[in-house]
C-alpha cells in the first residue's frame, strides 16, 4: 500500500500527470473563460459542473472571483487599474508572481461587485465551492498518495503549479509582452504560438483580445486552438452551444459604390480591414520603398526598413523614440507617408461612435475617393475591395 493502489512505470506516471494537468488547462479555457467570463457559449448543465467540480479539485479557483478578475482585465487592460498587466507591473512580476496578483484582487469586493454577475450561485456554490475552496485540493492530494504513494505528492505539485505558472505566468504575462500580432488593437496582446497543447489555445491571445466574446481562438490556417476542437466535439454531441465566433468578410463583387450595408460591414471586420490593409498596402508600398532606398545609402534605408514594424503598429503603442523614428521616416518619404495617413483616417471613421451611419457613410465615401485620387496602385486596388464589402453574399 506504500507505493500506491496503481503500479506504473515512470513515463506512466508522467502520462498520468499530464493528462490530469490538461483536463484542468481545458476546464479553464473552455468553463470559466470561454463560458463563464465571456458568454461565448453555453454549456449543458452536466458540463458545467463537470468543469466546475473538477477545478474544484485542482485549483481551489472559484469561479466568481476568476470570471471578475479576468473581466477587469479585459476592462482596464494595460492601465494601472489593469489586475495584470506586465506593461505597468513589470514581466518579471507578472511571470513569477502572477498567482500572487490574482489572489490579492480577487480579495477586492468592488471588483466582485462589479464584475462578477452572472456566476453561479446555486447551493453547491455556497455550501462546499466557496467555503470549502481549500478542501478540493486537499481531496485531490489525497487521490493522489493513495493512487501513487510517495511519487502522488511530485504528481499533485505538478497538477497545483500549472495554472498559476502556465495561465498566470506565461498567458498573463509572455501574451502582452512577447509574440506575434495579428491584429493592432489597443492593447499589448500577443500570440504565442506553439503552446497551443499546453495552453488550451489561451496562447492566442491577441486573437482572443481583438473578438473576446468568440468561443474560437484561432484566425490563421495555421494556428491550433484545442480548446475550440473540444467546444466543437461537445456541440457535436449536444452538450454546447456557441453563441460567437469572429466575423468573416463578406464581399459582392457587383457592387461599385459605397451604401449603408458596406459601412456596416466595414465595422463589423474593422480588424480584418486594417490587417489586410497593412498587408496589401502599407508593406507592398513599403516593399517598393526600400527597393529604391537601396539604391541610395545606406542611412536612408536602415530608416526606412524598420518604419514597416512601426507603420504597422497601433499608434498609442508606440513609445516616445519610436514616434521620432517614424516622424523621420515619414518624412523623407512621400509615399509612405501617404499611406500612413490614409490608414490613420480608415481608423478614424470607426471610432466616430457618436455620429449617424450617414456621416460614417460619407467619410467612407471620402476615404474611398482620397484613396483613389493619391495614384498609388495598391490603395486603389484596395479602395475597391472595401467597397465590396456586405453582409451577406450577393443573389445568385
Amino acid at each position: 500500500m506504500f507505493n500506491g493502489l496503481i503500479d506504473l512505470p515512470w513515463w506512466g506516471v508522467v502520462l498520468f500527470a499530464l493528462t490530469l494537468t490538461h483536463i484542468t488547462i481545458a476546464s479553464v479555457t473552455i468553463y470559466l473563460h470561454r463560458h463563464q467570463a465571456h458568454r461565448a457559449l453555453d454549456l449543458h448543465p452536466i458540463v458545467s459542473h463537470f468543469f466546475r467540480f473538477w477545478l474544484w479539485l485542482t485549483t481551489g479557483m472559484e469561479t466568481k472571483e476568476w470570471a471578475a478578475v479576468h473581466r477587469k482585465h479585459h476592462a482596464k487592460v494595460e492601465t494601472p487599474d489593469d489586475p495584470h498587466s506586465p506593461q505597468t507591473r513589470g514581466i518579471k512580476k507578472v511571470f513569477w508572481q502572477g498567482s500572487e496578483l490574482y489572489r490579492a484582487e480577487a480579495k477586492n469586493p468592488e471588483t466582485l461587485e462589479k464584475y462578477g454577475h452572472g456566476t453561479p450561485d446555486d447551493w453547491l456554490e455556497r455550501n462546499v465551492y466557496t467555503p470549502h475552496s481549500a478542501k478540493g485540493v486537499a481531496i485531490m492530494l489525497a487521490t493522489n498518495l493513495a493512487l501513487f504513494g510517495p511519487i502522488g505528492l511530485t504528481v499533485w505539485a505538478v497538477q497545483m503549479l500549472w495554472i498559476p505558472v502556465l495561465a498566470a505566468g506565461v498567458i498573463n504575462g509572455v501574451g502582452h509582452y512577447w509574440g506575434y500580432r495579428n491584429y493592432e488593437v489597443s492593447d499589448a496582446s500577443t500570440n504565442i504560438v506553439p503552446w497551443g497543447t499546453l495552453i488550451g489555445g489561451e496562447e492566442l491571445h491577441n486573437n482572443h483580445h481583438t473578438y473576446p466574446s468568440s468561443a474560437k481562438f484561432s484566425s490563421k490556417w495555421w494556428e491550433f486552438d484545442i480548446g475550440w476542437l473540444y467546444i466543437r466535439t461537445l456541440q457535436t454531441l449536444g452538450l454546447a452551444s456557441v453563441k460567437r465566433v469572429p466575423p468573416k468578410p463578406v464581399f459582392d463583387p457587383s457592387k461599385q459604390c459605397c451604401d449603408i450595408e458596406t459601412v456596416k460591414a466595414v465595422i463589423a471586420n474593422r480588424f480584418q480591414i486594417m490587417a489586410r490593409f497593412t498587408r496589401e498596402v502599407m508593406t507592398r508600398v513599403h516593399r517598393e520603398e526600400l527597393e529604391k532606398a537601396a539604391r541610395l545609402d545606406k542611412e536612408s534605408w536602415a530608416l526606412l526598413k524598420r518604419a514597416k514594424r512601426l507603420m504597422a503598429r497601433e499608434a498609442a503603442l508606440l513609445d516616445e523614440h519610436s514616434r521620432k523614428w517614424l516622424r523621420k521616416a515619414l518624412e523623407n518619404n512621400k509615399s509612405l507617408d501617404t499611406v500612413y495617413a490614409m490608414k490613420q483616417k480608415l481608423q478614424d471613421i470607426w471610432q466616430r461612435s457618436a455620429t449617424t451611419q450617414e456621416n460614417l457613410l460619407h467619410a467612407l465615401e471620402d476615404w474611398c475617393k482620397q484613396a483613389e485620387e493619391t495614384g498609388i496602385q495598391s490603395l486603389r486596388e484596395f479602395s475597391r475591395k472595401l467597397r465590396t464589402y456586405s453582409l451577406a453574399p450577393a443573389a445568385g
